[in-house]
């Protein structure tokens, strides 16, 4: 029979070759299906739309399905309907050939079976206890099962339900040969001959390569997938059996032996003449075989209607009811092996998966089969096409084989199905209409008892209601012996609208086919019209679809399961392995050490700047090193305790009988007196080379040396364990302290806290120990040769032991805490009254004055310091007096007692413990206020007079929340225009792929994953590129001239470029946290999902198998771009923390200049567009051009050489640098520029504010070396660097850039805070001031109050020179300055009490400072800015808005900003604070 086949497609193909003219006169049919009707062009073609022969039922009547409960299980259905004994045979003797002839007709006409986008899944649960799917009972298996594509127009409306598409052709053109397409049948194509290309073997395709033409699931028996070992062939699914595939080789070879007889025939032909001729004949024999042989066979009595002509108002789209029930019923024939036999009628043992041997191949075990042993050469595929055409198919019924019902393959997750179950779920998928409405459409009665279709069974399944009865179900019961009225009716009506409206039809003779015999032969006269046409090749005409009586090769038997090799049970496969789970966390891992690395490369680079800028600092101070102090000889190392270091000490026994211990830098860090002493004890170990000393002193702590002295022996551990180490000598000093206040103050215990808790051994030994005059002195705070601490001491120590003993200490502190200013001073005149007898002499006084004094030695010269002395005197009227007694000392102090009486004596131990709830702290806190507004100036730091209005919580809540809106209204408008747009662009995001993507398939994968990923890119996406405005160092000093400056906080352009960063990197790591929840997600999601969600980059193949995480992450851009950005931004970051950009400048400055390679890959990363289209170089070209624009302005200026024209070095490290004022250079007091010096590099600029008043010709800076570049540039105008030069070095500029302290001239009255060397904008502004005022300019300013805090005023001399030149020339006292010097205790200590009355009285006399010769008032300690600014209230009540204006120290401008909020609280003046961080 198979012989026959041949000669009958050759005979055909021959004939028809022979007929065909090389010019084409007629019209080439396209692969795609597309313009067959020329009225409708895309009726039949790829991707049209099913065609419904009856309206959709969904539950919602638009997409939903049925399903359970409304309908039963899948599973069950398909054990009630079509479960049942194989090997009965085929009622008309259809050939195993005729069955898969038929699934090859299929796949011709229709292909809804991929997966649709998005992915929507209907997965069939399967009934506990299912012996084949569930065999444990678990009841949580599902049979996998993915919704089918449809027409993206479709599901709006009842009126436009679900629709399906095709992805095939509906015409029998050959497109399961050539491919549905163009370019699928160029990858075909060998473009040589006309020939189909061939792969190892002439007569068989080539196996699968690198194209994605191909369906590829995997082999369920094998476990094998992808797309290796599969045929190329022009039908998609044409290796989903070996059955199929065999049929698509078959149609392979026949078209390359009808182009090879063409080209014998006409050799001068071209390969494309040659092909479509070719092609033209195999379509014509296929649609010929399949209407006219096959087609009757498969529908038994049914027959086709006469061919009447091509008829273009007919639809040839495939129906559903067609695709997804009628032509399955072709399943029912398959059988569950297949016979291979050769020429000779032998029919052959076949080999299993195992090696083992069976009578046939088994059809469960042969799908996807990439290496079947049985078919390896072309021989082995004629002896299945011989198998198969002697072999009868299973009977025409109900009846599916197991191999199809319980081992359908299935995907990898779950490799075995069944095909009945997902047919009716198919079903359901497409909205088929019930059985009986089906009926009633076709005009058929409809089946009203169960009993006339099916046993009870199916009727409990559906409850009774045969109206619920679902198509497949329906149609397969009433099928016996071939099918019933509903399949045939189906099957007929849709090929005959394939035959009628197909326009390239082989009988239509109006389309150019002009050959008489064939639209002469009719399928009726076939068998009699071929060997007319051509006698001598087709003697004899036997049928090769039917097994007729006298075929010489009958099958041996029907074929039965029990002789067969068993199928292979399901197996499940986890896509993210083990070894995938480790490699991904440690990557993860990897990833997020990104700011751990750049941290440690941060401290390495932090490590050798210090150590360069230490050596550095150590080669300048060579010259003041300080030599080792005299007489030491002896060096030993002094234990401090266990864990703690040893320390290299030395040691002498001085004259006075004391053994000082000293450091290696030479000064004595404490000292014992011997001479006092009545015995020592000294313990020496015997252990360790005897390397261990222990010298037990009485009422000091041990000293332990390791030498080799011998004394007597002892081991050196109960040698430690003996010794009294610092650490608790400082725990028994603190509580002797503390004991002593607790008794003076009546203090209760919970205010003492530790000495409640200390043990009566510990109390009674603190109590029995006497301090030295080093640890008293260390209580004050002071050195031990200070004057006050040996007056005081003396005083104290009334027994002149040495020592201060518990009383005695007692004593001394009474009269601190609790006597008169009488007292008081009483004990300070006995301090000095070394006699007693009440009397001092002029040196005794001034003796008394000094020790006061001296406690500010950094502040005054010794000359400063007699020059108070003397002034003091002659205030006082001592000049004349030889001796001074203690009513002429309390005359003294008259003007002064509330400082006296509430003066004390500063203890550091004690403050410590007092600062909390209890203590002296609180017990003096209110008296201490009351006393504050007395001790001020008349105008200034005076308590205000107004009482606040009295208002309960919520109304001073509400009026605090009011005047913190009004006061920072620019900076929450611009804050809420910025983070809105932050928040509109992500949520947008987030909703749009949260609930709109439905097209992408999100919700049904990573929707959290991509939610988050995709919402903080947007974000991100926005903040990035605008980050840029607030470096537009340019623009924003342009901006603040104009009207912007009313609605935009310049000022605070740098803290919201910080707070855009924060926010930026927060985002950066929520959409790298997003991705790594996507990519593993997407490592372990099906190909099909994938290539909805990324259809550019990903297809569906059905290879299932997902990309590895590794692709994700290094095989795609935007994964290397992600990990790239994720690296620089790890260094960016950490080199910009303020504690990296002080050590290293040069490293914050290089790696910020990174931003351009961010904004590169950043545009590479999202151009990819895996997900949608890239959107980040909108957001950044607006902010980006005025970046450039401002780049521009700056690189104009950047590379003018300045020659500077003074250079001077300053005390405390500053240098002050004159230089030229390059020409058009205008800018306002307080702005700044960023400078960089030719001789230390000309790529760093630092920023530094102006110091010169814009009337100068020429430009100054005054900067501080306090880090390595500002180091190297002192260093660079020495003088010896000078006169190696010949010159000074010169600059380059770049600026002015605007800041908030150019606006002092708003104000009334503006208040300028100035902190150590942040005191620079504001010489620049009081120089200004005191111009415009000289030269009569107007200005709105009328009060300027400029608080000027410093250490010491020596610290910055020449800051006092430009308010001494101030002052000289305010002549309309718009400056009022007061200098506080913080490095001075409390204004309420005893010592600064002193130091106090000696100003206010140098003060009086000279009208001058004693410390800075100012006639500006010096305070000692921290400003009160509450207390100021309040009395700023009173003294100006007609101001509505004060400018304070602050730079110096975080913590300065930190404290300024807290006492302007809670100032502005109140329903007064409004307090504006701009300060300016670089």
């Amino acid at each position: 029979a198979i012989s026959q086949f041949f000669k009958i497609i050759s005979t055909m193909g021959s004939y028809l070759s022979l007929s065909t003219p090389v010019d084409f006169p007629w019209e080439v049919q396209r692969y795609d299906g597309w313009y067959n009707n020329l009225a409708y062009h895309s009726r039949g073609a790829v991707g049209s739309r099913l065609v419904r022969l009856l309206p959709a039922r969904y539950s919602d009547g638009v997409l939903q399905p049925l399903q359970e409960p409304q309908l039963p299980n899948p599973r069950r259905v398909s054990d009630v309907t079509a479960r049942g004994p194989s090997g009965l045979p085929s009622a008309h003797n259809q050939t195993v050939l005729s069955v898969f002839f038929g699934y090859h007709v299929a796949f011709e006409i229709q292909d809804s079976r991929p997966p649709g986008c998005p992915p929507e899944f209907m997965h069939i649960p399967v009934p506990e206890g299912d012996p084949v799917f569930d065999p444990n009972r678990t009841g949580r298996v599902l049979l996998p099962f993915q919704r089918g594509p449809w027409e993206k127009h479709s599901s709006q409306s009842p009126n436009n339900p679900r629709t399906q598409v095709n992805l095939v052709t509906a015409w029998l053109d050959g497109s399961s040969i050539y491919g549905p397409s163009s370019s699928w049948s160029d990858a075909l194509r060998s473009f040589s001959g006309g020939l189909l290309a061939s792969g190892e073997q002439w007569d068989m395709p080539k196996r699968r390569g690198g194209s994605n033409l191909m369906w590829s699931a995997a082999d369920p028996s094998t476990g094998q997938y992808g797309p290796e070992g599969l045929y190329e062939l022009g039908n998609g699914w044409g290796n989903e059996n070996v059955f199929t595939m065999a049929e698509g080789i078959l149609w392979f070879r026949y078209h390359n032996y009808i182009a090879s007889q063409l080209r014998e025939k006409e050799p001068s032909w071209s390969d494309e003449d040659l092909f479509q001729s070719a092609r033209k004949t195999v379509v014509a024999t296929f649609q010929n075989i399949a209407f006219y042989e096959w087609l009757p066979g498969f529908l038994g009595e049914k027959t086709m209607s006469p061919y009447l002509g091509y008829q273009k108002f007919v639809d040839p789209g495939i129906s559903p009811e067609f695709q997804a029930a009628a032509i399955r019923f072709a399943s029912t024939m398959a059988p569950p092996g297949v016979f291979m036999r050769n020429k000779t009628c032998h029919f052959q043992k076949v080999v299993n998966i195992d090696g083992s041997s069976s009578p046939a191949i088994r059809m469960c075990n042969s799908f996807w089969n990439r290496q079947n042993p049985n078919l390896k050469s072309g021989q082995d595929i004629d002896h299945l096409i011989m198998g198969m055409a002697s072999q009868i198919a299973e009977r025409e019924d109900n009846i599916i084989v197991e191999d199809l019902r319980d081992y359908m393959y299935g995907p990898m997750r779950f490799s075995r199905s069944d095909l009945v179950a997902l047919t009716v779920q198919r079903g359901r998928d497409f909205g088929l209409p019930s059985y009986n409405q089906v009926r009633e459409g076709l005009g058929l009665a409809p089946v009203e008892r169960w009993g006339d279709i099916n046993p009870q069974d199916l009727a409990d399944l559906y409850h009774g209601d045969i109206s619920k009865l679902e198509l497949f179900p329906g149609g397969l019961l009433e099928c016996v012996d071939g099918p019933g009225q509903v399949f045939s009716s189906i099957i007929l009506d849709q090929f005959n609208r394939i035959r009628n409206g197909d326009r390239f039809w082989f009988e239509n003779t109006q389309n150019g086919n002009k050959s008489p015999c064939v639209s002469a032969c009719l399928p009726a006269c076939l068998p009699a019209c071929l060997p007319a046409c051509l006698p001598a090749c087709l003697p004899a005409y036997l049928p090769i679809f039917l097994s007729v009586p006298g075929d010489p090769c009958p099958q041996p038997s029907q074929v039965t399961t029990s002789e067969l090799h068993p199928c292979t049970n399901a197996t499940k496969l986890n896509y993210f392995d083990a070894g995938s789970k480790a490699g991904f966390g440690i990557l993860v891992i990897c990833l997020f050490l990104f700011p751990v690395v750049s941290f440690l490369m941060a401290l390495v680079v932090a490590y050798f700047r210090k150590s360069k800028f230490k050596k550095f600092q150590k080669a300048g101070a060579n010259d003041t090193t300080k030599e080792p102090a005299a007489g030491i000889t002896g060096v030993s190392c002094e234990w401090h305790g266990p864990k703690k270091p040893l320390r290299p000490v030395n040691l002498l026994v001085d004259d006075r009988r004391r053994l000082q211990v000293f450091d290696q830098s030479g000064p004595a860090q404490r000292s014992l007196s011997l001479g006092s002493q009545t015995h020592l004890d000294v313990l020496l170990s015997s252990d360790y080379y005897r390397r261990a000393l222990l010298m037990k002193v009485p009422k000091e702590y041990d000293l332990v040396n390791w030498t080799r002295v011998a004394v007597r022996d002892m081991t050196e551990k109960e040698l430690l364990r003996e010794a009294v180490t610092r650490d608790q000598r400082t725990q028994i000093v603190e509580t002797f302290i503390r004991s002593a206040f607790a008794k003076v103050l009546e203090i209760e215990k919970a205010g003492a806290r530790d000495l409640s808790g200390a043990s009566c051994r510990k109390t009674r030994e603190a109590l029995q120990t006497e301090l030295t005059g080093t640890e008293f002195a260390d209580a004050l705070g002071l050195k031990p040769d200070s004057l006050f601490v040996d007056s005081m001491f003396t005083l104290a120590d009334k027994d002149g032991n040495g020592y201060l003993s518990f009383q005695e200490f007692l004593d001394v502190i009474v009269i601190f805490m609790k006597g008169s200013p009488e007292e008081k001073s009483k004990l300070m005149f006995s301090m000095h009254d070394v006699d007693g007898d009440g009397f001092l002499s002029k040196e005794d006084f001034s003796r008394l004055l000094r020790s006061f004094i001296e406690i500010s030695s950094s502040l005054l010269s010794k000359g400063q310091a007699e020059e108070a002395i003397q002034a003091m005197l002659q205030a006082a009227g001592f000049n004349d007096k030889e001796q001074i007694t203690w009513e002429d000392f309390h005359f003294l102090l008259r003007d002064h007692e509330k400082e006296l009486k509430f003066a004390q004596l500063n203890i550091k131990v004690f403050t410590v413990w007092g600062g909390g709830g209890g203590g002296i702290f609180s017990l003096f806190r209110e008296e201490k206020q009351q006393a504050l507004s007395g001790l001020q100036s008349p105008k200034v730091y005076v308590k205000p007079k107004k009482d606040r209005s009295n208002r309960n919580a919520v109304q001073q809540k509400i009026q605090h929340f009011k005047r913190f809106i009004e006061n920072y209204r620019r900076h929450i408008v611009c804050f809420t225009i910025v983070y809105g747009i932050t928040a509109g662009v992500a949520l947008e995001r987030c909703y749009f792929y949260g609930l709109q993507a439905d097209s992408s398939g999100v919700p049904e994968t990573s929707a959290v994953g991509i939610v988050v990923s995709r919402g903080s890119a947007a974000a991100i996406s926005f903040l990035y590129p605008y980050m840029l405005l607030t470096v537009c160092r340019n623009l924003i000093t342009l901006g603040r001239e104009t009207f912007l400056n009313r609605y935009i906080p310049f000022d605070a352009a740098i803290d919201f470029h910080r707070f855009m960063a924060m926010s930026a990197i927060l985002l950066t790591v929520t959409h790298c946290l997003g991705h790594v929840v996507n990519i593993y997600v997407f490592s372990v999601s099906d190909l099909s999902i994938l290539a909805c969600l990324f259809p550019r980059v990903l297809a569906n193949n059905g290879s299932e198998m997902p990309m590895r995480w590794s692709w994700w992450f290094f095989q795609t851009v935007p994964g290397m771009t992600g990990i790239l950005l994720l690296f620089i931004f790890a260094f960016m970051y950490v080199f910009a923390s303020h504690y990296f950009r002080r050590i290293s400048f040069q490293g914050f400055w290089l790696t910020h200049y990174l931003y351009v390679v961010i904004y590169i890959l950043t545009v590479i990363h999202g151009s990819y567009a895996l997900l949608q289209q890239p959107s980040f170089y909108i957001y950044l070209i607006p902010p980006a051009l005025l970046f450039l624009l401002d780049k521009l302005i700056s690189l104009h200026r950047k590379k003018v050489e300045i020659p500077v024209v003074n250079a001077t070095l300053l005390p405390s490290g500053v240098t002050f640098l004159e230089f030229k004022r390059p020409q058009g250079f205008m800018y306002r007091s307080g702005q700044w520029v960023r400078v960089a010096c030719l001789t230390l590099g000309t790529d760093e600029y630092h920023p530094f504010t102006l110091t010169s008043a814009p009337h100068e010709e020429t430009l100054s800076l005054h900067i501080r070396a306090v880090g390595p570049w500002t180091s190297h540039l002192r260093e660079a105008y020495t003088p010896d660097n000078l006169e190696q030069l010949g010159t000074y070095p010169k600059l380059y500029l770049d600026g002015p850039f605007g800041e908030g302290h150019q606006e002092w001239t708003d104000f009334e009255v503006s208040v300028l805070v100035g902190g150590g060397i942040g005191v620079t904008p504001f010489a620049s502004i009081l120089k200004d001031l005191v111009f415009k005022s000289s030269v009569k300019f107007k200005t709105q300013c009328r009060k300027v109050y400029f608080i000027w805090v410093t250490r010491t005023q020596r610290q910055f001399e020449w800051v006092s020179d430009i308010i001494r030149e101030v002052e000289e020339q305010d002549s309309l006292d718009l400056v009022s300055v007061h200098i506080y010097i913080t490095q001075l205790a409390e204004k309420f200590d005893l010592r600064t009490t002193m130091l106090y009355v000696c100003e206010r009285h140098f003060q009086k006399v000279w009208n001058r400072s004693l410390f800075t010769g100012l006639r500006s008032v010096t305070h000692f300690g921290r400003p009160p800015f509450v207390s100021f600014f309040s009395s700023l209230q009173e003294v100006h009540p007609e101001v509505g808005k004060i400018g304070v204006f602050s730079c110096g120290p975080p913590g300065l401008t930190k404290n300024v900003e807290k006492g302007c909020q809670q100032m502005n609280k109140r329903d007064q003046a409004h307090f504006i604070h701009h300060y300016e961080n670089f």
